[in-house]
This record gives structure tokens, C-alpha cells and sequence, in this order.
């Protein structure tokens, strides 16, 4: 179970081995983490803690898109090591054959069958793979299997 403890500790990890990248990495996501606390009046729990590693993931894969025409392969490297400093804490992240079989059940289950009935299957669907992939690849198979 995640909690901002493993990123304190992570942090410290970080701070003794003299790993600036690492250290810069955690406190970002702890202070996203503390922002999300305060927006929502809660203090975050493991699947909240998850959403916000694959929203900060979502980002730097992003960036790496940015750098890429750009031509920053030093920014590039940057953003690699960070999204797996911050992949280390999600679980392991399913294939596509297994996101094709739940999608395919989820499709069933609601009885979608036009590209507009996407967002009944993603509220089903959503909430099974929370952490096991990203939302972006969920909804690229559903939209191929809807199509």
C-alpha cells in the first residue's frame, strides 16, 4: 500500500545517495501529492496516490514528446529515468491482450455496441484497472473494439 511515508522515505533514500534526479522526482510528487490533499480536504489513500504517479507518468511521457522535436536527447534521458523512478511504485502494468478480454466483458456487460456508448464501458472499466494501465490505453481498445 503507498502512502506519502514511501515517498518520504524514498526522498531521504534519495538525499543520502546523493541522486539529485531521484530527489527532485519525489519531491515533485509529494508536492502534488500535499496539493491534491489540500484541493479535496482528505488525506490520500493508495488508489488516490496511484492516479497521481500515473497523471505525473502521463506528463513526463508528454515532455518527452515536447523534447523529441526538439531535439533534447538530455532532457529526454532526464524524463526516462524519472517515469521509471515512478513506475517502480504502480503495480505491474497489464498487456493489451488482457485489456482487450476485460474491455470485451465490460462491452458485454453494458451492451455497447456504437463508439458513442465509450463512456458507459469506461466507467465500468475504469475502476477493474485502476493502476494495472493508463487511461489512455484503455480507451484506445475500447474505441477499437467499438469501431
Amino acid at each position: 500500500m503507498l502512502t506519502k511515508n514511501t515517498f518520504e522515505e524514498a526522498l531521504h533514500d534519495a538525499m543520502r545517495q546523493k541522486d539529485e534526479t531521484a530527489k527532485n522526482t519525489y519531491k515533485i510528487l509529494l508536492s502534488s501529492i500535499k496539493m491534491v490533499e489540500i484541493e479535496k480536504g482528505i488525506t490520500a489513500d493508495d488508489s488516490l496516490i496511484q492516479s497521481i504517479l500515473q497523471k505525473e507518468i502521463k506528463m513526463r511521457r508528454e515532455s518527452i514528446n515536447e523534447f523529441q522535436k526538439g531535439n533534447r536527447d538530455d532532457l529526454i534521458k532526464l524524463a526516462d529515468k524519472e517515469i521509471s523512478l515512478l513506475e517502480k511504485f504502480l503495480p505491474a502494468q497489464m498487456g493489451d491482450d488482457e485489456i482487450n478480454s476485460l474491455a470485451a466483458e465490460a462491452i458485454k456487460e453494458v451492451n455497447a455496441v456504437l463508439p458513442s456508448d465509450m463512456g458507459k464501458v469506461m466507467k465500468v472499466l475504469i475502476p477493474k484497472l485502476a493502476g494495472k494501465a493508463s487511461a489512455d490505453r484503455i480507451s484506445s481498445v475500447v474505441r477499437s473494439l467499438l469501431s
